[in-house]
């Protein structure tokens, strides 16, 4: 085969093979956030990143391509967004990995939100740098060879992030400690050391109220905060999309028992709603394993986590932890039938 004709291949393949991992990374990326329990986030996180490290491997074929190119249409072709697609997603890799290895902040700001916000921004220069290319699908991209090479791809991703998660077991760094979602452990026991975060369009009322509307059955009744501490407790991890998660002892009223003699629908759910609008909604079967809290750890609710009363939802992420409940309403519509993440 000349020459000539094995270079076009291989870029063109080495292109393919940097989309359909940043395609994964993204995708995994998004799901990362909703995925809670164990073996479904520890899938995710696998996936999310072997494909953000798996880009490395391409590196070298990649500036092979990159200076042919330059050469080729020199003159007639704008590369600010390839250049700054190329320091996106390094960036992206580099923070992916800083958060592995530390979870660490800087400046206040977590590595994390970094590595989001690059990710996102990354995705929408690659949908531009597509469209910009042009090309188009072709049959050998489905080829034995093509298949063969993916599945080589696919391996070396995979090895790439069981290495660094060995050494980073080997030298006994904080990110050999993390959570399958990939969180590091921050105040457990200790609500004090319990970062405070919510939802970034969601921020702490300066009056969250004292009584929690209960709507279930065609009435609606007033109950006092004070009321709905009666002894049930559960032990959970509450999982924050910012990067930590903390497990402690959370005390006050599991959801079925309030809802007991209310007349439930059938296949029903129930809204929990914020002083703030903030709401999740979630299926009656989980209500009990739901608990309303008003204590952590022993201790009453601080205001930033959430008084005078807030929303255990054991394996599900932080999001779905409302706080500052002001109304629990029992519907009739499906608990899916509501935008994945809030939206408010």
């Amino acid at each position: 085969m000349p020459a000539a004709a094995w270079t076009r291949r291989a870029g063109r393949r080495t292109n393919l093979g940097l989309l359909v991992l940043l395609a994964l990374a993204g995708v995994t990326g998004l799901l990362a956030f909703g995925v809670g329990t164990p073996l479904p986030s520890r899938v995710v996180a696998v996936a999310h990143g072997a494909a953000g490290l798996g880009l490395l491997l391409l590196v070298p074929w990649k500036s092979v391509v990159v200076r042919r190119s330059r050469a080729r249409t020199r003159g007639r072709r704008d590369p600010a967004v390839a250049w700054a697609l190329a320091g996106l997603t390094a960036l992206t890799v580099a923070t992916g990995v800083l958060h592995g290895v530390a979870g660490t902040t800087v400046g206040g700001v977590g590595v994390l939100q970094v590595h989001v916000a690059a990710g996102v921004a990354t995705g929408l220069l690659v949908v531009l740098h597509a469209v910009g290319s042009r090309q188009r699908p072709r049959r050998t991209d489905a080829s034995r060879r093509a298949l063969l090479q993916t599945g080589g791809l696919a391996a070396g991703s995979l090895a790439l992030w069981a290495g660094l998660e060995g050494v980073l077991r080997l030298i006994g760094a904080p990110g050999a400690r993390r959570r399958a979602t990939g969180s590091h452990e921050r105040g457990s026991g200790d609500p004090a050391a319990m970062p405070v975060t919510q939802w970034f369009t969601d921020a702490v009322p300066d009056e969250p109220g004292r009584t929690l509307d209960l709507v279930a059955g065609g009435r609606t009744t007033a109950l006092r905060v004070a009321a709905l501490d009666r002894g049930d407790t559960v032990t959970a991890v509450l999982d924050c999309t910012g990067g930590w998660y903390a497990e402690q002892e959370w005390r006050g009223v599991r959801l079925d028992r309030l809802l007991a003699g209310t007349g439930l629908p059938p296949g029903g759910s129930v809204d929990v709603v914020s002083v703030t609008g903030y709401r999740r909604r979630l299926p009656l079967a989980d209500a009990g394993s739901l608990l309303l809290a008003t204590h952590c750890a022993g201790e009453r609710l601080s205001a930033g986590h959430g008084a005078p009363v807030r929303l255990v939802a054991p394996g599900r992420r932080g999001y779905w932890w409302v706080k500052w409940v002001a109304r629990v309403e029992v519907v009739d519509a499906p608990w899916w039938l509501q935008p994945p993440v809030p939206l408010q």
